[in-house]
């Protein structure tokens, strides 16, 4: 071997090592060309750290992941005491077309009869009904076009940027008959990225978490009227007892979507090694996939890493505790293999916000070589 082919090599030798030591720190390490969908992103839902992601930010077809935003306004108004979950909403013909209609995803609503807030949310998180999901909406805002702009605010309160709105159902407009947007398309259908419908999802279980109350139900009864009922299965099939069902941790929601343009979408949501997390995988090639794919990338997950309390590595507890402060999270995913005592941080303190007894926001910890935001420090 020639001296410039022994030098030519080392320098090989020392890159590789150097990028395996720079990835060392990251979190689920599955290869983009290992999951079989369009696009795909998964995060701890308390601290947004990032689990994996592939294609995260190009706009695609959702179908009915929309519903996730949709119900993100709704619970906004119930809490803001606008709708209540008891309150009844009388079905209009427009609504009764929709629900009538089985080339869509539906649970039966009869022109005139009246139903609840809560059943109407129910069929629509359950079994993704369309017409349930109109005269929510309708109820809410009074139209398609007040209820979208709704939902952009929404989308923004979080942080999800640039998605494209055009109904609360997931069809494409012209789907809507009746009660689509004027000067626009028939064909126009939403777009939003991986990335931005896990930010809505992470905002609407964060901030209301007895949601998943309702969608980790494998079962519901729907009164359709006073001699009819209908009971609804749960199209979520990874939740608990289900065949896709993880076999570690447990699933307890959040919801799938499918139009001919979106492919197979699917967001779900559980806990894991005492963690939530979200994954949402869109544009899988068959019902199935979408849930294979979830799966594929909460087990690497689950092989690969561990959560190491921050609060106990490397001086970090000691630190805060002289400031009187503490971390609001003190999880965070890292390789099996890592030494948490060799973790290298920055830990941030604002002494004049702890002077002043502010209560969030004192500061902040960053974890360098993780693909995480920064750790909200509080007093």
């Amino acid at each position: 071997m020639t001296k410039i082919t022994k030098y030519f090599f080392k320098l090989l030798i020392f890159f590789m090592v150097g990028l395996v030591l720079s990835n060392s720190l990251f979190a689920g390490r599955v290869h983009a060309d290992d999951i079989e969908a369009k696009a795909a992103y998964m995060i701890d839902a308390n601290t947004g750290q990032v689990l994996y992601q592939k294609d995260e930010n190009k706009k695609y077809p959702i179908a009915s992941l929309v519903k996730i935003l949709t119900l993100s306004v709704l619970m906004d108004s119930i809490h803001n005491g606008k709708i209540n979950w008891d309150q009844k909403i009388k079905i209009n013909k427009d609504v009764a077309d929709m629900a009538k209609d089985w080339h869509f995803s539906n649970i039966q609503l009869n022109e005139g009869e009246s139903y609840t807030v809560k059943s109407l949310i129910e069929s629509m998180m359950i079994v993704s009904a369309d017409g349930s999901t109109e005269a929510l909406g309708l109820e809410d805002a009074g139209s398609v076009a007040k209820f979208n702009e709704k939902m952009k605010a929404v989308a923004a309160k979080s942080g999800a940027k640039d998605a494209k709105i055009y109904n609360m159902i997931g069809l494409p407009n012209g789907d809507l008959g009746n009660l689509k947007l004027k000067n626009v398309g028939d064909e126009k259908e939403n777009l939003f990225s991986a990335k931005d419908i896990t930010l809505i999802s992470k905002y609407l279980i964060n901030k209301y978490p007895e949601v998943l109350d309702i969608t980790k139900q494998r079962n519901v009864e729907f009164k359709i009227c006073q001699d009819q009922t209908c009971n609804m299965e749960n199209i979520n099939y990874m939740l608990k007892d289900c065949y896709a069902a993880p076999k570690e941790g447990e699933i307890d929601g959040l919801k799938t979507g499918y139009t001919e343009n979106a492919g197979y979408c699917f967001v779900g949501t559980g806990t894991f090694n005492n963690r939530r997390i979200i994954v949402a995988v869109l544009g899988a090639k068959n019902y199935k996939g979408q849930f294979d794919q979830a799966n594929k990338l909460i087990s690497k997950l689950l092989n690969d890493d561990k959560v190491v309390d921050l609060s106990k590595v490397n001086g970090i507890n000691k630190k805060l505790k002289k400031d009187k402060c503490k971390l609001a999270d003190n999880g965070v995913w890292l390789p099996k293999n890592v030494d948490e005592q060799k973790l290298k941080y920055s830990l941030n303190i604002d002494k004049s916000k702890i002077k002043s007894k502010s209560k969030i926001d004192v500061g902040k910890l960053n974890l360098k070589g993780v693909s995480m935001p920064s750790i909200e420090v509080t007093n």
